[in-house]
């Protein structure tokens, strides 16, 4: 009689979850021009080492153009900005770091696309197309753990672009501003990608005041449930 041979079990002890300090973190920043997407992106990424990814501004071919005629220059523009916005995404999602983002790609389609076709300066049959790849490319992306919108009213917002001076945007109207504004609050009441938290920017200046700077830091790292310290300041 053949001995019975025991089967060998090899338990393979369960997957450790990581803790916040070790999983990577996707962080994007939203808002209107002259809001303060790209400072708080810079000082957030100083403050939690994460890597900072801009918005393409300066490099942008297409700015100085659609600033001075819309109507002609408003589909090449936002073209432009969801290869570039989907190809930084498309990084993030596949990376093995923590990041800030300065404005998602979801922006494009629903604030500034619709805006422009809805004031006249973007035909329908380029609409259409926009909104149409837009809509394949954004299946593929893997949506931010948080997304911070950054409220400011159009004169908060004014101020702002005045002060840094771009010259392409000096043009910009109050109206202009303020649909987008529209578009910004119809878009933020209905996200449901993953956690929100808007920042009420008008009487806050995280640039210059350390104590504002360190309320937004407390409020992301609650959001995230991130260790006390890697909240605090360094």
């Amino acid at each position: 009689m053949s001995p019975v041979k025991k089967r060998v079990v090899r338990r393979v002890p369960p997957r450790r979850k990581p803790t916040p300090r070790e999983r990577n973190v996707f962080l994007a920043v939203a808002g209107n021009i002259g809001s303060g997407k790209s400072s708080l992106t810079r000082l957030l990424s100083s403050r939690f080492g994460w890597t900072p990814y801009y918005e393409s501004v300066e490099d942008n071919p297409y700015l100085n153009d659609f600033y001075g005629e819309m109507k002609r220059w408003s589909f090449n523009l936002q073209v432009y900005f969801l290869s570039n916005r989907f190809r930084s995404h498309k990084t993030i999602t596949e990376g093995n770091h923590s990041v800030v983002l300065d404005r998602v790609i979801y922006e494009d389609a629903e604030i500034f696309a619709r805006n422009l076709y809805e004031i006249g300066n973007m035909d329908r049959r380029d609409y259409e197309n926009y909104v149409a790849l837009y809509s394949v490319m954004t299946e593929y992306l893997h949506p931010p753990d948080l997304l911070i919108y950054l409220r400011a009213n159009v004169n908060t917002l004014l101020k702002q672009i005045s002060m840094r001076g771009r010259d392409f945007e000096q043009s910009i109207s109050k109206e202009y501003l303020e649909q987008l504004n529209a578009h910004y609050e119809r878009w933020i009441q209905s996200y449901t990608k993953g956690k929100l938290l808007i920042i009420e920017s008008d009487e806050m200046d995280f640039v210059n005041n350390i104590e504002d700077l360190e309320r937004v830091t407390a409020m992301i790292a609650k959001e995230l449930d991130l260790p006390a310290r890697e909240g605090l300041l360094r």
